[in-house]
């Protein structure tokens, strides 16, 4: 990753804790005062790169791990905020990526139970709920969104 892909990567992280959504490729292009095909390229090399997810055929943000960019089963309340994780995995991942205290909600994919976990200084509570990966990790990135 070259200078320029890291201050993009870095601004699209920050961006988005501030927003609690995905900026644009023309909004990052502004406040970096890139062009907007240089951001746009960026964005598609960070992609390639697996440092964020764009939506197909689109320079639309769609994961920005731990974060997702998309509604999904997996919420996070953190520092007076709410977030989207894209599994129960990256849910526990928002809490350590802010240094906050926050809580995971979510729901039992089997018989639909609401769960919820409190994570303060860094510990989960309760600590012994299981979780399930359809996929094993070495194939995440084969279907990352499906995964």
């Amino acid at each position: 990753m070259d200078a320029l892909d890291l201050r993009v990567r870095n601004h699209v992280y920050h961006r988005f804790v501030d927003l609690v959504r995905a900026p644009t490729v023309d909004e990052v292009a502004v406040e970096l005062e890139l062009a907007q095909d240089e951001t746009e390229a960026a964005f598609r090399r960070l992609h390639d790169a697996h440092a964020l997810v764009l939506e197909p055929d689109s320079s639309t943000i769609r994961m920005l791990h731990p974060f997702s960019c998309v509604p999904t089963a997996h919420r996070v309340d953190a520092d007076g905020r709410s977030w989207f994780a894209s599994c129960p995995w990256d849910a526990f991942g928002i809490p350590a990526a802010l240094g906050v205290d926050g809580r995971v909600s979510s729901a039992c994919p089997d018989c639909g139970d609401a769960i919820a976990v409190e994570v303060v200084a860094r510990r989960a509570a309760p600590d012994d709920l299981p979780v399930h990966f359809q996929v094993p990790a070495g194939r995440w990135w084969d279907d990352i969104v499906f995964t």
